[in-house]
Order: structure tokens, then sequence, then C-alpha cells
């Protein structure tokens, strides 16, 4: 484990909710010269502890009213492989999330559609055919709230 100072923290908090802020406005903030926040923002770049930053889009705006999550179970695990399947599944436009889990589904997928009939058109001519699918369960997105990460 990486040791972070409460400095680093707040940077890594500021960063977590708008990652687009200057070092200038990060440095002010918490207290420190535009030059050292930089530093800083680069020390833990270099850790691996900041591994990126990422573009948040407004779905709704973009016409991508719904949001389905799917637990799918693959029906025949050891005649597909799940490369095959993560790439397969990857290659569709509307799954925004992959997950491999450990539990009653083998994969959690995030996936848009512009309304449910789009939904089922997108769960019936792709997701379905993919190689290995077996049972698959879909939970409609009703509400989201941002919450705090494991520094909040």
């Amino acid at each position: 484990m990486i040791e972070l100072d409460d400095v680093d923290r707040m940077l890594l908090r500021e960063l977590a909710c708008d990652a687009g802020q200057t070092a200038g406005a990060l440095g002010r903030k918490v207290d420190l010269s535009q030059p050292a926040t930089w530093r800083r923002i680069e020390r833990l770049k270099g850790l691996g502890v900041i591994a990126g930053r990422r573009l948040e889009l407004d779905r709704e705006k973009l016409g991508f009213g719904v949001a389905v999550f799917l637990g799918i179970k693959l029906a025949t695990k050891g005649r597909v492989s799940l490369d095959d399947f993560e790439r397969a599944v990857c290659a569709i436009p509307e799954v925004q999330t992959v997950e491999h889990v450990l539990g009653m589904y083998d994969y959690r997928l995030r996936v848009v559609a512009r309304d449910i009939a789009d939904f089922e058109r997108v769960l019936r001519r792709r997701i379905m055919t993919l190689p290995g699918v077996g049972d698959v369960e879909a939970n409609v997105l009703l509400s989201e709230e941002r919450v705090a990460g494991p520094l909040g």
C-alpha cells in the first residue's frame, strides 16, 4: 500500500469531483503553490495512484434514456473462452461496462439504450446471441446518486 498524507488525500478528493481542475485551482483549495501541487499530482501519477482521467457524459442528453444492469451466467463455461465472450461483448457500443464477477452470475454489464424498445433490440439481437450466454437477469436503473469513493 502506498502511504498518502492529508494533502495527497485532499488532492485526490478534489480530482475525483472534477479531474479537469488546473494545478493552480487545486493548489488554492489545499493551500499549496501551483508548482508544488503539480509535483504532487505527477508523483501520484508516477506511483500509479492516479491511473488516468475519465470523461463523464450525460447519457440522457445524448438520447440514452434507459440504463440497465445485466447479470449474465455463461451456459457453457468449458466450451466458451472467457476472452471470446469478453471480446464480443466489448464490441457492442451500448455496453458501457463489462465486469467479470464472482457469485450468482459470471458477468455484470451496464447497458444503455434510447428506450425500453431499443434495449429489447440490443438484448435480443446482440447480447443473447453472444457465444456461451445462458441465464440473463436485467435490472433497470431508476435513479443514480454519486457516492463518495474510498477517500470520501
